[in-house]
């Protein structure tokens, strides 16, 4: 809204009036507003949360605090996602596709995750939405974004060309590895979209597991995507790093910035001893933020780096599993690589303190996070 006012304006001589006319202005300001947001409105959410005694239930499994904080507000997410949409609607530019998508996204995994938590706490469910569930609605919704970087002429320029670091140009071709056809490339680029939506979603789901630890680490990621969106929505910048320039994707700088924002804000109440969990509700979209965005400006192949932290976490639990499984099957017990999966529990049986896991991990994010940066001028 506050975009439009401006557009509205632009032919009145009003002091300060333009400053809404460039994308790090907006950016600053969207960052601080969705941090204001989040931290008024979180006190309020978190006490609502308490009166309808929403709060998470704890199964046992032997880690240190871990039953001290049974009954802690669930749900908080929506702490996230409100501050988040309401500072978009504020300050972006609406008519921009990838900030629709972005919308589309956050209300659509925002959804997905309400229903699992929905169905633990008011139906005394643990287990909640089903797994294959879960997958179904985030592979529709990788198809969904497939099928608008594909086709949509706002995005596609009719090449499936993405970002890869340390070549020429930092240019790769889904064609290389689809040789035959015309649809060959869309296929194998559409796969690849839906890939890492769902593999962001649920990493960032397993990630979430200790106070703080997947929105401090989704923090550090939103940033450095929204400078990845700021720089190849600007053709100067683009043309001087030798990246991809993404006529629009721009706006998607003002989008990351403001869910920076509402994730500083939820981390006031979510940092050791944490007030309120973000629940599947918050973990499922800030996943699927991250994703989308990644995907909508063409910087998918370098989560692997980016969302190390993810990775790690869900490695973790697909080690576990299959070495469990492998051993049960060929030795009559299961055995187990790590003394806890994800990641996060082998150091906590370890006997390490939980808040120094936290911060220890958001300094390896960091770490990523800048050597992902440095990837756009290394050759």
């Amino acid at each position: 809204m506050l975009y439009y006012l401006s557009e509205l304006l632009k032919n009145y001589d009003i002091p300060g009036q333009g400053l809404l006319g460039y994308l790090s202005f907006r950016a600053i300001l969207a960052n601080v507003i969705a941090m204001l947001i989040s931290l008024i409105a979180g006190r309020k959410i978190i006490a609502f949360l308490h009166r309808k005694q929403i709060g998470e239930t704890i199964r046992d499994l032997g880690l240190e605090g871990q039953m001290s904080k049974k009954g802690t507000p669930t749900m908080g997410g929506v702490i996230i996602i409100f501050s988040l949409l309401l500072t978009v609607l504020l300050v972006c530019d609406l008519s921009n596709i990838y900030v629709q998508l972005m919308v589309l996204t956050t209300l659509w995994c925002g959804g997905l995750g309400f229903a699992d938590d929905y169905i633990k706490v008011f139906k005394h469910n643990k287990a909640g939405l089903s797994e294959r569930n879960k997958l179904i609605g985030q592979v529709v919704l990788g198809i969904i974004i497939a099928l608008a970087v594909c086709l949509s002429p706002q995005i596609t320029d009719g090449t499936a060309t993405t970002t890869i670091p340390f070549v020429k140009g930092h240019e790769f071709q889904y064609a290389w590895l689809a040789p035959w056809g015309r649809y060959g490339k869309w296929i194998v680029y559409a796969v690849m979209i839906i890939i890492v939506i769902t593999a962001c979603s649920n990493g960032a789901n397993l990630t979430d597991g200790m106070d703080g630890l997947a929105s401090g680490t989704s923090a550090i990621i939103g940033i450095a995507l929204g400078v990845f969106g700021y720089l190849g929505g600007n053709i100067l910048n683009a043309d001087y790093l030798g990246i991809m320039y993404i006529p629009g994707s721009g706006e998607i700088a003002v989008f990351m910035a403001a869910f920076v924002g509402a994730l500083i804000g939820f981390l006031w109440y979510n940092t050791f001893p944490a007030e309120v969990f973000m629940g599947d509700t918050g973990s499922l979209t800030i996943g699927g933020i991250i994703g989308v965005g990644a995907v909508l400006i063409r910087k998918e192949l370098i989560l692997p780096v980016l969302c190390g932290i993810f990775v790690a976490e869900s490695a973790s639990v697909i080690i576990q599993r299959t070495h469990f499984k492998y051993t049960k099957k060929k030795y009559g017990e299961g055995r187990r690589v790590f003394l806890m999966a994800p990641l996060h529990h082998h150091y906590q049986k370890k006997g390490m303190p939980e808040a120094r896991i936290v911060v220890r991990f958001w300094l390896i994010g960091i770490v990523l996070a800048v050597a992902s940066l440095a990837m756009l001028k290394i050759r």
